[in-house]
């Protein structure tokens, strides 16, 4: 009885250590992992705003032709609303 008690305890150490250096093994993956994450993130946004500023001007280019008619447009109704307009009334001083 007392061998078999003594491998049951043997048993349950062995388990008991394999876990605690497996939940460290985890934590630790866990935490390089983390900081390769953050570093990726931070790498493709650094790379992505810049494929961004240079993707930007191409863009504009390409909305141009749409671009042209509602600037004309707005610029229209802006030139009406001015002309529309009272002039100011300036005081003058004595």
């Amino acid at each position: 009885m007392f061998f078999l008690t003594s491998l049951v305890v043997l048993a349950v150490g062995f388990w008991l250590v394999f876990a605690v250096v497996g939940t460290l093994l985890k934590l630790v993956f866990g935490i390089i992992g983390g900081m390769f994450s953050l570093v990726a993130t931070l790498l493709g946004a650094v790379i992505g705003g810049v494929v961004m500023l240079a993707v930007a001007p191409v863009i504009a280019l390409a909305l141009l032709p749409v671009l042209l008619p509602v600037g004309l447009l707005a610029l229209i109704v802006w030139a009406i609303a001015r002309a529309s307009r009272k002039p100011d009334v300036v005081v003058m001083p004595r």
